[in-house]
Parts: C-alpha cells; sequence; structure tokens
C-alpha cells in the first residue's frame, strides 16, 4: 500500500518485575486508553519520553534518524543494572 511505514522492530528487556507492571498497566487501562496491543502501549509511552527528551535537548525539535545496527546490542550488563535508576 502506499504511504504505509515500514515498522522497525525492538527488542526492550524488562526484569520480571517491570515486565509484570507494564503487562498489568495494558490489561488494566490500555484499552482505555486507545492501545490495541501491548506493543502499542510499549510504542505510545516510548515515543512520549522520546519527545520529552527531544523538548529538554534539541528544543523540542526531531533528531536525525540513526540507522538500525548503529547502536550497541543486547542486555545491561549486571554493573549496569546495578547502577540504573528505573523509578525516574
Amino acid at each position: 500500500m502506499a504511504g504505509e511505514k515500514k515498522i522497525a522492530a525492538f527488542t526492550p528487556y524488562f526484569t520480571e518485575d517491570q515486565a509484570g507492571q507494564v503487562r498489568a498497566a495494558f490489561k488494566t487501562a490500555g484499552l482505555e486508553e486507545g492501545d490495541a496491543s501491548v506493543s502499542d502501549f510499549i510504542v505510545r509511552a516510548t515515543m512520549r519520553e522520546v519527545k520529552r527528551l527531544q523538548r529538554k535537548y534539541n528544543a523540542g525539535k526531531a533528531w536525525p534518524p540513526v540507522k538500525a545496527g548503529e547502536l550497541r546490542r543486547g542486555q545491561r550488563t549486571m554493573d549496569e543494572l546495578q547502577h540504573r535508576n528505573e523509578e525516574t
């Protein structure tokens, strides 16, 4: 179809507790908030954070896209997990 956007895939890694809360939030409010799936829920939440960061660090403008393969892949290291504040 003309104008259809290609879907890029990401695999976020959640702890069991985080994943449980994501599923619970979607199950409780996702459909009412307009999300058809947990993937829609995660995309919407992620893009809300992207917009916040654009406002804070880029004068509210979109950044130039970063191509697939240019970022580090995989899960965080144990050291990174210990020093990351997931509550903010």
